[in-house]
């Protein structure tokens, strides 16, 4: 790349005439003294090694010499500035290439570094020759970084040290070297051509968006180093990154032509990190309906709290994570959070449990245990400041108060913080809990939730659980569940492959292996088939339990094409305060 081709940049500054009046003994800027009828600066116009050139006796510490024409300095361009110079007399100085930094309006460029090295001149005669590098990226080799507002400097050089030398100076050269920094112009831009530091700490927003501004179909290049974003940004072109970003977690990073996790691995460095901010991107951009994790495999070190990352209560639009793998990180994050507190039921009040103590730390989510509680009942939501919780089931039989105690399980993806999410699927992943963690924590309310060809590798307490009805119309479909308990007596196992509160479920062509229960559905209206389900144990004459508890009475059900292996599907009234509970069953 040569601006002064493309562009028809005119960079170099005229050649030294007896006139001077072009060459500044100040900053170049309009109004400066010049270097005309000087007493001190003489043209010679025959010098044995330079032809033309300019004579000066150093008459200041810092001798200026300036070209007082706008040499430009264009976006994506590095110029390079060489002059020769020698001792004629007197002390030998330093010498160094210098410039004055120009904005819009002709407004000075502060807090940039406006001179190259010093070179010192150590014998009379001699040409040495100084150079330095002027450009708006902070790239290797670059003496003098002015960034995106510098537009044009006022280009010469400085003599340093005693005055009273006498040093000759041969024609300034500007020669756009941007080449040698662009690795592929008709492919890439890079962001430090526009300006980012990669600090960790400047904002290089601005930079980043301009960047994009100008690939125009291109890639863009995020070269070494951490680039702190101030805002959220979207991407319009491709991002291939060699640094990394760092920007606050309410800010949005948007990758439009490469979403998929491993370009958000790149960026963000750090797996959990990444997949939260491909999740945020994922809900709160209408380009793309599905992230694709590319076969990667990330480390969850802690549960995700999906309302806090994506910063929504509600969503209802199409949404799809796929092709990946969740692998736990044991750690204190998973333990399970155990609470009692006082509260009264009545059968009058419903699903809710009222003048509950302690209700400020009760979790939304929360297994809810009890006398006359009934499995698999969860606290829905809650009012603080009313005391009251709101129950995803009615107990049988809590009429008065009493104590109860709310656990609370840790899930790889939480989505309870939201009050509603709609048409969300996952396919083609596994949940690697070890023992560790529980998979999937529904919203409290939502329609057709959809988990396909995804395993649940040793749940500590559930794969799937709904904590209200979000479940509604769910699609569980060719997934595997396996128990972390399968060496455990089937009576004395407490993992419970998933629960279901909501109407229209379909479970189908799954294989459930060793749980207490393959599932608690508490709707009606189920389609449950060809699914395989078993919960043997080396245990001789030991005690079976249900795969399949179904817990309303107007179940409307249709359980059709099951291998049911050492266990039965029951059918109870548990959540019916009118009367009793009784079983119906085994089948």
């Amino acid at each position: 790349m040569n601006k002064v081709i493309s562009d028809g940049a005119l960079l170099m500054p005229p050649k030294f005439t007896p006139a001077l009046d072009v060459w500044s003994s100040q900053d170049g800027t309009p109004g400066s003294d010049t270097y005309a009828n000087n007493p001190n600066a003489a043209f010679v116009p025959a010098d044995s090694d330079f032809g033309g050139c300019l004579e000066l006796v150093k008459t200041a510490p810092v001798q200026k010499v300036r070209y007082m024409g706008e040499t430009p300095l264009l976006s994506e361009c590095y110029l390079q500035v060489r002059a020769k110079v020698k001792a004629i007399s007197g002390p030998l100085p330093s010498v160094r290439i210098a410039a004055w930094a120009g904005g819009q309006g002709g407004a000075h460029v502060t807090n940039v570094t406006e001179h190259g090295p010093a070179t010192l001149l150590t014998a009379y005669g001699e040409v040495v020759e100084i150079k330095a590098i002027i450009g708006v990226g902070n790239r290797s080799g670059v003496d003098m970084v002015w960034g995106a507002n510098a537009l044009y400097g006022h280009i010469g050089l400085d003599i340093l040290g005693t005055t009273g030398g006498v040093v000759r100076i041969d024609d300034l050269i500007i020669e756009d070297i941007t080449s040698a920094f662009l690795r592929d112009m008709l492919a890439t831009v890079d962001v430090r051509d526009y300006g980012a530091i990669g600090d960790g700490i400047t904002d290089d927003l601005a930079a980043f968006e301009a960047a994009d501004a100008a690939a125009n179909g291109r890639t863009v290049i995020v070269s070494k180093g951490l680039y702190f974003l101030g805002d959220d940004i979207t991407f319009e072109n491709r991002v291939r990154f060699e640094g990394t970003v760092t920007l606050a977690d309410e800010h949005a990073f948007a990758l439009t032509k490469n979403f998929d996790l491993p370009a958000y691995i790149d960026a963000f460095g750090d797996e959990e990190l990444a997949f939260k901010k491909a999740l945020q991107a994922l809900f709160g951009s209408s380009d793309h309906e599905s992230l694709d994790m590319d076969g990667r495999r990330i480390r969850i070190d802690s549960p995700i709290d999906v309302r806090a990352v994506i910063g929504r209560d509600r969503y209802s639009t199409r949404r799809h994570v796929h092709n990946g793998q969740f692998d736990v990180t044991p750690g204190p994050a998973w333990d399970t959070e155990i609470f009692t507190a006082q509260g009264t039921y009545t059968s009058a009040n419903g699903f809710k449990l009222t003048g509950v103590a302690n209700i400020a730390s009760i979790p939304v989510g929360a297994l809810v245990e009890g006398n006359g509680v009934g499995r698999e009942v969860y606290v829905r939501s809650k009012n603080v400041a009313a005391q009251e919780i709101m129950l995803s089931q009615r107990p049988y039989d809590a009429e008065g108060t009493q104590n109860y105690t709310f656990r609370r399980f840790k899930y790889v993806l939480d989505f309870s913080g939201m009050e509603d999410l709609d048409r969300f699927s996952i396919k083609d992943v596994e949940f690697r809990l070890q023992g560790e963690a529980s998979g999937i924590l529904l919203a409290p309310t939502g329609l057709i939730f959809s988990v396909e060809n995804c395993f649940f590798t040793g749940p500590k307490d559930r794969g799937i659980t709904s904590p209200g009805e979000g479940c509604q119309g769910m699609l569980v479909d060719r997934c595997q569940f396996l128990s972390d308990e399968t060496d455990v007596p089937a009576q004395d196992r407490t993992s419970i492959a998933m629960n279901a509160n909501g109407n229209d479920i379909k479970l189908r062509n799954n294989r459930i292996v060793r749980f207490r229960h393959f599932a608690i559905i508490a709707g009606s209206g189920s389609i449950i088939t060809g699914n395989h389900f078993f919960q043997g144990d080396g245990v001789s004459n030991g005690l079976r339990l249900a795969g399949i508890v179904i817990t309303g009475t107007n179940c409307r059900a249709t359980i059709d094409g099951n291998y049911i292996d050492n266990c039965f599907i029951e059918w109870a009234n548990e959540h019916d305060d009118a009367e009793q509970p009784h079983l119906s069953g085994p089948y």
